[in-house]
């Protein structure tokens, strides 16, 4: 991505210094990529996927200073960059259609964090809170990405951060509301469908965020959508199950397939329109 001169965002609190504290929740599933992949892109209250097993997984209070390394202070710096992207674009947007939009905060945080929707550790991955309207980042899991799924790039991680922001306009709009309302009226099951409909509507606005990016800033790069897909397709309900434990069980899905969640997001990116985003109209099976 071309980001050379572009503005941070100063909505940001960076936690990363503060150690670790509070009650904390986690757990593992074939390594914390796995796990964290698995929980990540949960809309409005992620918590709810995170087993509580990990609670024991992180001591008391660090009272040990962290730094950061070089390359994570880099990438601290890419994470405002886009940030400021996604405040430019759906403040854009949100005006066009006569809303107001209110930007979410970032904190970045290093191994726990206390949030409005309570304790989280890195393995629970980046998240959204309806709560306190923040989403919440440890840089590592650029790392994990990488390493353990094979999915990096500078656009990958902005599809992550643009996802979770995708939660916060559905929450603005009262999509995110609305859906949680509905998940506590039904069974587990089709709970589950109900969340991967927010799931791939975020996937969708995240398209939706690179399209008018690189409208307004000429932001990508040949390749850079690629990346994005790559990474949508490798953290499906299905890719990741059968990477876990050698088979996928459909009932259980609260993500979306890979082959859904990258048509969503490439869908998004080609049209720029928010309003092609709807999938809750949809019959499930048509996703």
């Amino acid at each position: 991505m071309r980001l050379d001169g572009r503005r941070m965002s100063d909505n940001v609190q960076d936690r990363r210094r503060s150690g670790s504290g509070g009650k904390i929740a986690g757990g593992g599933l074939v390594g914390i990529a796995i796990a964290a992949l698995i929980a990540w892109l949960s809309g409005g209250n992620p918590l709810d996927v995170v087993t509580q097993v990990g609670m024991q997984q992180l001591g008391g209070d660090s009272s040990e200073e962290y730094v950061p390394t070089e390359q994570e202070e880099q990438l601290a710096t890419f994470a405002k960059q886009i940030l400021a992207g996604t405040e430019d674009v759906w403040t854009q947007e949100f005006k066009r259609r006569g809303l107001e939009y209110e930007p979410p905060q970032l904190v970045l945080f290093h191994g726990s964090v206390n949030s409005g929707c309570g304790g989280a550790t890195a393995s629970t991955g980046p998240f959204y809170c309806s709560a306190d309207q923040t989403v919440y980042l440890d840089l590592s899991f650029f790392e994990e990405m990488e390493r353990q799924m094979g999915a990096g790039g500078d656009f990958a991680y902005a599809y992550v951060i643009a996802h979770e922001v995708g939660h916060h306009v559905q929450y603005l709009l009262g999509t995110l509301q609305k859906a949680h309302q509905q998940m506590q009226r039904v069974s587990e099951t089709e709970a589950n469908k109900i969340s991967v409909r927010l799931e791939l509507q975020a996937d969708y606005y995240a398209g939706v965020w690179a399209y008018h990016d690189n409208k307004m800033f000429n932001s990508l790069e040949p390749g850079d959508i690629e990346e994005g897909l790559n990474a949508a397709s490798k953290i499906g309900d299905d890719y990741l199950q059968k990477k876990a434990r050698g088979y996928a069980v459909e009932e259980t899905f609260n993500h979306g397939r890979s082959d859904q969640r990258v048509r969503w997001l490439k869908r998004g990116a080609t049209t720029g329109s928010l309003e092609g985003g709807d999938t809750f109209t949809p019959a499930y099976t048509s996703l």
